[in-house]
């Protein structure tokens, strides 16, 4: 664009001059206003930025010889581009000649089509009358052979399908099931032939039915028994056939329960083979199976023995129920359908009129096939009962067997026989337990010795608590409900604890107290610690501690006891015991024995001797309790028992110089023996209970 106002610029300067030079008026007019029109022309104009961008792109020099030939130049170019358009337009001319050519063509060969069209109607016409006559005739027939085979398709089974039915050879599958459910129909659509004219037709229409309809329950019941034979349950697919087989079969209830009956005698063999060949690793036919380890190999422990083989019983009967569901519950209620629509087909196999309860029916048809497995489960734990005499693995092995209870219980319902052997091994195993338990204490009770001079405990009950704690926590971990936790601990309390701390209380009876107290104490003791950690057990410890509480009573006694004669307080208590607190009563106590010169100087130096070492003293006396705690509690109750009783004393004592004091000073009158008698007590007995409570303290 540039370049082109560049051009322009020069075009404008040379018309000037040619203007300038100019001699005729005219002509200069006639170039100064063309020259005007073109530079007023606005660059906005579209052709004439078209225009001059064509010039900038032919990069045209400007000078004199271009702009003269400049319009020679536009006109060649546009002349020789027509000329390109006329030769492109001839070869479309000729390409539309040719499309007239075949649309002449076109035209003239539908001519032809149409004059032969219109012959060939004039000849057809009265071959169409003739066949119209017969559509006619023909539509009247085939309206009397649709009748008959509307009938014959409706209550008439062909042979080929008759052949499916019945035939032994013939497979059982969807053809089958769908000829059988058809001639169920025409049984009972046959009922509608009964009430026309020709009642003949319908009666031998529903006794060929029936026959039909037998035969064909008596193929798929052996059908089904074969198959039963042979179903492999722990397949994840089971064929929809066997199951569509059973609900068809369920219509008659007789053969439906021969085939049940068969089939549980079937999968009772099999699941017992089953258990054998996971118990040996060999199969039925003695062959070593590399897949399996035989729980009798590799379960060396016999807790972990049981619990294999009830693991593996549990197992079989989840994949059991879960097989069998898929047979008889999955289709919902076509087989209790069966059974309603059987029972009027079969009215003498029933007794009752009971609805049919697939579950139930699942849940019994489960417990006869692992009735196998429960027979040679129970051998097999009696055997390990019966081999090995420790309580505690019995104990376990009872918990164990009372776990798979509670689950079998939530599998197969309360009525299982595999549940009445469990039952069973449970009470067995308690049984053995309780036996042996029994005959350690027989065997511990006929060699009571004395305790020994430490009274710890006897080994004997550190052994029975160490297996104790182990009882507890395997109770502590079993499903017991919570509600009878406590009562199903009772009976092993009385079996496996208490006999032995009777024991114990025997012994005691071999030694003098407090020996004995404390040797008692030290196993009910440990006992409760035992015991102490586990809810279901809180009323033994409550007896327990009522017992500790009896013991650390007679223990405070003793340790007073020891207190009252070690210090010499024993004689005075004993004969200010009866004194009243009377002036009569009080004077009478300086001439008691123990309340003379000498005696009661001495009690008071035996008590000056006693009190430094007192607590110590006492404390000795209860080294041997296990608990420290208890026995600074023992010895604290006993030492303020000591100190209210020397209060007592000490108060008797200051009443006495106080009463003889006042007699003496009322009387007015004094010698030498009136002076001997009125020494004050207390001045022979001089330790206040103040420092008593401070050096026992």
């Amino acid at each position: 664009m540039a370049g082109t106002q560049i051009y322009i610029n020069d075009l404008s300067e040379h018309l000037d001059d040619k203007l300038t030079v100019s001699s005729t008026p005219q002509r200069s007019t006639a170039l100064s206003n063309k020259l005007s029109g073109v530079l007023s022309v606005s660059y906005a104009d579209s052709e004439i930025r078209d225009a001059l961008r064509s010039l900038d792109e032919k990069e045209i020099r400007n000078t004199a010889e271009t702009r003269r030939r400049l319009r020679l130049d536009v006109q060649k170019e546009v002349i020789q581009r027509n000329g390109s358009v006329v030769h492109e337009f001839g070869h479309v001319a000729e390409q539309l000649k040719r499309i007239g050519t075949a649309i002449n063509s076109l035209n003239k060969c539908c001519e032809d089509m149409r004059h032969h069209v219109t012959a060939a109607r004039h000849e057809s016409a009265p071959v169409l009358k003739e066949a119209s006559t017969l559509l006619v005739q023909k539509q009247e027939l085939e309206t009397k052979k649709q009748l008959l085979d509307a009938f014959n398709k409706h209550f008439i089974i062909s042979e080929e399908d008759l052949l499916v039915l019945t035939g032994a050879a013939e497979a059982v599958d969807d053809t089958f099931f769908a000829i059988l459910k058809r001639v169920k129909q025409i049984y009972v659509d046959c009922q509608v032939l009964l009430g026309t004219e020709d009642q003949r037709l319908g009666l031998e229409l529903m006794d060929q039915s029936s026959r039909n309809l037998n035969i064909g329950y008596q193929k798929l019941y052996r059908w089904i028994q074969k198959e039963f034979k042979t179903l492999n349950l722990e397949s994840p697919q089971i064929s929809s056939i066997i199951r569509r087989a059973l609900r068809a079969l369920a219509e008659r209830p007789t053969l439906f329960q021969s085939c049940l009956d068969l089939f549980a005698e079937a999968r009772e063999g099999v699941l017992t083979d089953a258990f054998y060949s996971a118990l040996t690793g060999l199969s039925s036919e003695n062959d070593q199976n590399p897949m399996t380890k035989p729980i009798e190999f590799y379960a060396h422990d016999p807790l972990r023995y049981v619990g294999d083989m009830l693991a593996w019983t549990h197992s079989a009967t989840v994949s059991e129920r879960e097989a069998l569901e898929s047979l008889f519950i999955s289709d919902g209620d076509e087989i209790s359908k069966g059974f309603e629509a059987g029972r009027h087909a079969e009215p003498w196999s029933t007794g009752n009129d009971e609805v049919f309860d697939g579950r139930k029916a699942l849940g019994e048809l489960v417990n006869r096939n692992i009735a196998g497995v429960a027979r040679a489960l129970r051998q097999r734990i009696e055997q390990v009962l019966q081999n090995h005499e420790d309580a505690v693995l019995l104990y376990k092995i009872a918990n164990l067997v009372i776990f798979y209870r509670v689950t079998f219980i939530k599998l197969l319902g309360p009525n299982s026989s595999l549940l009445e052997t469990l039952s069973s091994l449970e009470q067995s195993a308690l049984r053995q337990f309780r036996t042996l338990v029994s005959d350690n204490v027989s065997a511990i009770q006929a060699d009571i010795a004395a305790p020994t001079p430490d009274l710890r405990i006897p080994d004997f009950l550190d052994e029975t608590l160490t297996q104790f704690t182990t009882l507890l926590k395997i109770y502590d971990s079993s499903l017991t409900p919570a509600s009878s936790r406590v009562a199903g601990f009772e009976p092993i309390i009385s079996h496996a604890l208490n006999p032995f701390l009777s024991i114990c209380e025997k012994m005691a009876k071999e030694t003098n107290e407090p020996s004995a107290s404390i040797f008692i104490a030290n196993c009910l003791l440990a006992a409760r610690n035992t015991l102490s950690t586990y809810e279901f057990v809180q009323d033994r410890v409550s007896e327990l501690n009522e017992q500790l509480a009896s013991l650390t009573s007679s223990l405070t006694e003793y340790q007073h006891a020891f207190f009252l004669h070690t210090s010499g307080l024993h004689p005075l208590l004993v004969a200010l015991a009866p004194t009243e607190d009377t002036p009569d009563g009080l004077l009478k106590v300086p001439t008691l024995t123990p309340f003379l010169l000498q005696p009661l100087t001495n009690a008071s130096q035996t008590l000056d001797d006693f009190l430094p070492s007192a607590l110590m003293d006492a404390m000795e006396t209860l080294k041997r309790l296990g608990n420290t705690k208890l026995s600074q509690e023992v010895t604290a109750n006993a030492a303020e028992r000591f100190c209210q009783d020397f209060e007592f004393v000490e108060g008797k004592l200051a009443a006495v110089d106080e009463l003889r004091e006042s007699a003496v000073h009322e009387a007015g009158e004094e010698n030498e023996k009136e002076e001997q008698e009125l020494v004050p007590l207390r001045s022979l007995f001089p330790r206040t209970s103040g420092e008593i409570r401070v050096l026992l303290s």
